[in-house]
């Protein structure tokens, strides 16, 4: 890698704001609060809304939503479409 142009990339402990649970990886993302992970090293803590543990497609929780009804409310605004021959 040339040198000097590359951010810097370092290990940064990811927190969910809504399960409270950790994990660590590297980033190039900074932070002013810090935390003591389980090796005993103090690294950057960055606190997001949402991550696999959260997120409604990876937690089985996703809506389905009714397809059905959207079409029959679309031939009901604008009717029935009919084929050209």
């Amino acid at each position: 890698m040339k040198t000097g142009i590359h951010p810097d990339y370092h290990p940064v402990v990811f927190q969910d704001a809504n399960t409270g649970s950790t994990f660590l990886t590297r980033s190039t993302l900074t932070s002013d609060r810090t935390v003591e992970w389980s090796d005993g090293n103090t690294y950057p803590l960055v606190v997001v809304d949402v991550t696999s543990e959260s997120h409604p497609f990876w937690t089985g929780t996703a809506r389905v939503l009714d397809a059905a009804g959207r079409v029959e409310k679309f031939e009901r605004k604008y009717g029935k479409r009919q084929r050209r021959a």
